[in-house]
């Protein structure tokens, strides 16, 4: 029986808006204590994989491209699946500290993905001191996103106690054939002509909305102090046109500290992860002479996998615009200011309507973006408008318990997201166990030096424990209408 699943609308736009410059993978970083030796660990991980395969389609699955004019690509399996092309084993120059770990996964990650085979590569690591070993991956935005990421997680990782299979193995994985071109072509066909008619839909419902939104940014005013909006942001130096390299840096912060804000402040985990963020940046472009008057605006991805459920794909996000506070000095005040604004922030995407953007992404055609991305590239055209946002700051919820990969301990997990023309940063935040891990990603051209700045976040951290910190004998007063506050204490 042959079997072939259509590539969603937003799925497409990323495989279509590639550039040399622009790669549209994530990225994962899994630091692990051997059980045994690394030889051993290996073996064990490679077997897993094999084994996942059968449960883990993203794993198997390859494009089947089709005619211009003739809708978006297939995904097929791959009936010449092979792990050795995507699962190799290096090791790290000496002296395998943090440093030298972060470097080879830059060197990782500024290579695109092969598109003639599943779209994912990963890279076994030894040499590292403290003898620990690691697992980077890259899997392709079309094949992944926050939401599937940590599902392929639960998938492939052990909880709780040392396992070196996942229950649940559906035995071995065989390939079914794909169905022929001209069957494709037809199915993609009959899928485009079922476009006017969500077009026809989706016009007056989308003017409404906008007509909704732009009323209340009319009357409730633009600038309030806590709103952010695309295009806005002020210009500087982490927004030019990207190249093809890569670097990465990471860092690890106690749950527990974020959590202690979170309760002092009233506010979300979230809200806290945006104000470190800004405070990080910060201090970097006060050091570099080139802090801003007026704040740095984060485009904060956002699942809504719920919204839409009966659209195809796997990538089913929305965007939120937010203002990361680097305005201001005091960090208590920066938590407020951020805080009002990501709440403010989600009023709007309610507004417009949560599945609006992966909506229009169906009725995108992948060769015309295509097209307008490379042309985009070509003339450096991030640099001629207004800045649509500065960094984008993406925030992913992992299982809150110890982790184990075919039977290793999980040391430390930091997830990397793609960063876009006009905008060199991304800060990824993964939170497991008792851990909060962020991950950056920079083009080193825009961004230099991007392992300092993940080096300043535990402080951007600290200086919001302290704020949070009742004084000597004092116990924190509840308050019960959950809004940011100042955090107030009784004797």
């Amino acid at each position: 029986m042959s079997r072939a699943l259509p590539v969603g609308g937003l799925d497409a736009a990323f495989l279509s808006c590639e550039t040399p410059g622009m790669h549209m993978h994530v990225c994962g970083l899994v630091v692990l204590e051997p059980a045994t030796t690394a030889e051993a660990t290996f073996c064990g991980i490679r077997t897993l994989l094999l084994d996942a395969l059968a449960r883990v389609p993203q794993l198997h699955q390859r494009l089947a491209p089709v005619p211009p004019g003739a809708g978006r690509p297939w995904w097929v399996d791959d009936a010449a699946f092979d792990m050795d092309r995507h699962l190799q084993r290096v090791s790290v120059s000496p002296p395998g500290d943090d440093a030298a770990l972060a470097r080879l996964v830059g060197e990782f990650v500024g290579r695109p993905l092969r598109r003639d085979r599943p779209l994912w590569e990963a890279w076994f690591v030894d040499g590292l001191s403290g003898d620990r070993v690691a697992l980077v991956a890259k899997m392709h935005h079309a094949i992944v996103d926050g939401v599937t990421g940590v599902a392929v997680m639960g998938r492939l990782f052990g909880f709780g106690a040392p396992q070196g299979a996942v229950p649940g193995a559906e035995g071995p994985w065989r390939p079914q054939p794909s169905p022929g071109a001209l069957r494709l072509i037809g199915m993609g066909v009959v899928g485009r002509l079922r476009a006017p008619l969500e077009m026809a839909r989706l016009v007056p419902v989308t003017a409404g909305r906008l007509g909704a939104t732009a009323w209340d940014l009319g009357t409730r005013g633009v600038h309030g102090g806590a709103r952010a909006l695309p295009f806005t942001a002020p210009r500087t130096s982490l927004n030019a046109v990207l190249t093809a390299r890569r670097s990465v840096g990471y860092v690890a912060v106690p749950l527990d500290d974020v959590k202690a804000v979170k309760s002092a402040f009233g506010v979300k985990v979230n809200d806290v992860v945006a104000a470190v963020v800004g405070g990080a940046l910060r201090r970097y472009l006060e050091a570099r002479g080139e802090l801003p008057e007026r704040p740095l605006v984060a485009a904060e991805p956002m699942a809504v996998h719920a919204q839409v459920g009966g659209v195809a794909g796997v990538s089913k996000l929305s965007v939120m615009f937010s203002t990361l506070g680097t305005d201001v000095a005091d960090p208590a005040e920066r938590l407020r200011t951020v805080a009002a604004s990501n709440a403010r922030a989600k009023e709007v995407t309610r507004a417009m309507g949560s599945d609006t953007f992966v909506r229009w992404a169906e009725q995108i055609w992948p060769r015309s973006l295509a097209m307008g991305a490379r042309l985009y590239a070509r003339l450096h055209m991030a640099e001629h408008h207004p800045v649509m946002f500065n960094v984008l700051v993406s925030n992913v919820a992992g299982p809150p318990i110890d982790l184990y990969l075919a039977g290793n301990r999980v040391v430390a997990t930091y997830a990397f997201g793609p960063i876009i023309d006009g905008a060199g940063l991304n800060v990824t935040v993964l939170s497991t166990g008792d851990q909060v891990g962020f991950g950056l990603m920079a083009c080193p051209d825009v961004v230099p030096d991007v392992g300092a700045l993940a080096a300043s976040l535990p402080g951007a951290l600290d200086e919001l424990v302290r704020a949070a910190r009742p004084p000597r004998g004092g116990v924190r007063r509840p308050v019960a209408d959950g809004r940011p506050r100042e955090p107030v204490w009784v004797r």
